[in-house]
């Protein structure tokens, strides 16, 4: 490959000084200009950066129409997702070869005892099938699309459909006669996506958000009334976000407010839909808690999985399940214990049995109580473990939306095994294979190996890492390329899941790793709280130890070493690449969060009041904003030797705002003293998710990757 001249350089930002002062310190910001997303100036330099990325990675394209080309050769790309039943029909989901989008569609059930779903070739209609939603319809004429929600009524009749075609997650709502495909005039702007009839299909439920993004309203909407629309709860607490869902039984509408670390759970009885929503269990601060509805012996409880105090008077800090009758639901009594080794996660009720999921061992687990086995309330000890043979996994419940359903869906994958989804019978243990992800072009997984290696933190932690690569790979050549990818935030946990397009890193040398660093949710709730707010520094030391361990055991060096973040693993990629720019040869940051000190100092921004319990307040306090200044990204940038990297943006984000990568991009490109290229690449029409439609998202995956390949030698320069 022929390299693009070095002498191009990118556009050169204007400065225009901004001070900031807080707490007595006078910060000089020279690209606050940027924040406006409709000033031509700021456009043009965006569109600046994206032809100096063009010109600077043109010689890759050939490798970037290679990997798109095995991406596309790998799917499957007329397909179709095993029915799944809903009430009368079966729902399910069609992709078609040259479609951007699927197409969600039905057929009816034979019958009430009818839960075999229908099996049939892709491309192939089944008996009475109906489209519900076609995405490629929905989407003609317009540059980006996704579906908010997609919900039908009880009946069959109605659906709630809300999309939006900017990428600012702001939806617009409609609905919709499936019989007829008439749509009825109650069309709704600008709220939050998701939807929820109630039983009779009179009233729907929706959600509205604040001026800073917050979802803060749940509205009642009388179909074809014409009438104003009811709030049902409003939310003034700018730290709260409101959410919304209905039991699996259908006995309850449930209302949800909650802030990063203390929630309230309201109930509606679906008999009575316009009732007024109660509260389950008041606000504790620093308490968590979700609910859900079982019938159990002949008895309505509710199940609160929670974080509160213990009868033994201590914190369930890993989460713990009380259950109350209905009728007196402060009556609560233990169900499962706190246990130090185990992190719940969820449970879900179901007619005849109770689904159980946890973290344990660094990995997502499921166990189920089979109430028809047992005469009352289950104990710890009827929760029996679903296992699988590979030890390196992830297991969960995978789509059962039917209170009565007689079997059980199960998720499963790793990281060199594709998805598979099964059916258990929950009484006889028995498995069966529904559909296996499919990977044409002959995909063996026993051609490719994933590990588990330890790395020792600078305080002594041991921190998980997992590795993946294809069997052989540089075993006797030295340190190997290698991707290590990282998160770190939210006690979000990097789980192993299969990816069709990794193959076509793993295939030509390179080794994929993941640093689960604390501030994910990996080892229990502890490994969160241990990498956030005055201990967020954990979060990059870890990966930075992770980095050093990988490089001193000869499994990479930094000529060969390559990271990657997304959003909040945006954040830790901006921070080890000013901590220690040496390890690595490449930096992809994706709609990274870089400018966090600036933006959570800025309240009328969208999330930020919610995000003060993550990071910490620096408006309020002192400490919290000196250590925020120590370690944000773009605070930190100096006068060394970057290395090479790409920053991916979107100007639509309403997440991360496409000004923080651009600044942070800015602000690289005059400090560096190194000839590595400082990228940015930004979306024009795009929210935080980046392009819509798989093809394009497939496109935007392979110049990734061709980036990756060539930054960390696994192809020519």
């Amino acid at each position: 490959m022929s390299k693009t001249d070095n002498a191009v350089t990118p556009p050169v930002a204007k400065k225009v000084p901004t001070e900031r002062v807080h707490h007595g310190d006078v910060v000089v910001d020279d690209y606050t200009w940027m924040a406006d997303k409709t000033d031509p100036e700021v456009i043009a330099y965006l569109e600046g950066q994206n032809a100096f990325v063009e010109a600077q990675t043109a010689h890759l394209k050939p490798l970037q129409d290679a990997i798109f080309g095995e991406i596309k050769s790998r799917v499957q790309e007329t397909d179709m997702s095993v029915p799944t039943r809903i009430g009368d029909y079966w729902y399910f989901t069609r992709t078609e070869e040259g479609k951007q989008y699927g197409i969600s569609a039905r057929c009816p059930v034979a019958g009430p005892d009818d839960w075999d779903a229908p099996t049939i070739s892709p491309g192939e209609q089944l008996p009475g099938e109906q489209v519900v939603v076609d995405a490629n319809a929905e989407a003609q004429g317009h540059d980006f699309f996704s579906l908010g929600a997609a919900t039908v009524s009880e009946d069959g009749r109605w659906l709630a459909l809300s999309t939006d075609t900017v990428g600012n997650e702001r939806y617009t709502l409609r609905i919709r006669n499936l019989a007829t495909g008439e749509e009825l005039p109650d069309t709704i702007a600008d709220t939050a996506g998701g939807a929820l009839w109630s039983r009779d299909a009179k009233y729907l439920f929706y959600l509205t958000v604040d001026d800073a993004w917050r979802p803060d309203t749940v509205w009642r909407h009388e179909v074809g009334s014409g009438k104003p629309d009811v709030q049902v709860f409003h939310e003034p607490d700018e730290g709260y976000w409101v959410g919304m869902g209905g039991a699996r039984s259908r006995a309850y509408i449930f209302i949800g407010a909650g802030s990063k670390t203390t929630s309230e759970v309201y109930a509606i009885p679906t008999s009575d839909p316009t009732a007024e929503p109660v509260s389950l269990a008041p606000r504790v601060p620093d308490v968590e808690y979700e609910v859900d509805h079982a019938i159990i012996a002949g008895r309505d409880y509710f199940l609160f999985t929670h974080n509160g105090v213990g009868p033994d008077g201590e914190k369930a800090e890993n989460y713990a399940v009380d259950i109350a009758p209905v009728d007196d639901p402060a009556a609560r009594t233990p169900l499962l214990s706190h246990d130090p080794t185990r992190r719940i996660e969820d449970v879900e009720a179901f007619a005849d049995y109770l689904v159980l999921s946890y973290r344990a061992d660094a990995l997502p687990k499921m166990a189920i109580a089979d109430l028809r086995r047992i005469n009352g309330i289950p104990t710890a000890a009827d929760f029996a473990e679903v296992r699988f043979d590979q030890p390196l996994s992830a297991v969960g419940p995978g789509g059962n939306p039917e209170w009565s359903a007689p079997k059980l869906r199960i998720g499963y994958t790793s990281f060199i095994e594709p998805t598979e989804l099964l059916e258990l019978d929950v009484a006889t243990g028995e498995r069966t294979l529904l559909k296996r992800q499919i990977v044409l072009g002959g995909y063996d997984p026993d051609d490719y190996e994933q590990s588990r290696v330890w790395a020792t933190a600078e305080d002594g932690t041991k921190i998980p890492v997992s590795l993946v690569r294809r069997k052989g790979t540089r075993d006797s050549a030295g340190p190997a390329p290698m991707l290590l990818y990282g998160y770190g935030s939210y006690e979000h946990s990097i789980d192993p899941s299969f990816s069709i397009s990794r193959l076509s890193m793993l295939d030509r040398g390179l080794v994929f790793a993941v640093a689960h660093v604390r501030g994910g949710g990996e080892m229990g709730r502890h490994w969160y709280e241990d990498g956030k707010k005055l201990a967020k520094r954990n979060t990059f030391t870890d990966f930075i130890a992770v980095a050093r361990h990988l490089i001193d055991t000869g499994v990479t060096d930094p000529r060969h070493l390559v990271a990657e973040g997304g959003s909040a693993g945006g954040l830790l990629m901006g921070a080890v690449v000013n901590e220690a720019p040496e390890l690595f040869h490449g930096i992809v940051a994706a709609v990274p969060f870089v400018d966090a000190l600036n933006s959570i100092l800025d309240p009328s921004l969208p999330l930020t009041v919610i995000e003060w319990e993550e990071w910490g307040n620096p408006l309020a306090d002192p400490e919290v904003y000196a250590y925020m200044k120590s370690y944000s990204p773009y605070e930190n940038v100096r006068a060394v030797d970057y290395p090479a990297i790409l920053a991916l943006n979107s100007l639509n984000d309403t997440r991360v705002l496409h000004t923080e990568a651009a600044k942070w991009a800015a602000k690289l490109q005059d400090q560096t003293t190194g000839t590595a290229p400082i990228l940015l690449k930004t979306e024009m029409k795009a929210g935080h998710g980046g392009v819509s439609g798989r093809y394009k998202q497939w496109e935007q995956t392979a110049f990734e990757l061709a980036w990756i390949l060539e930054q960390s030698g696994a192809v020519d320069d």
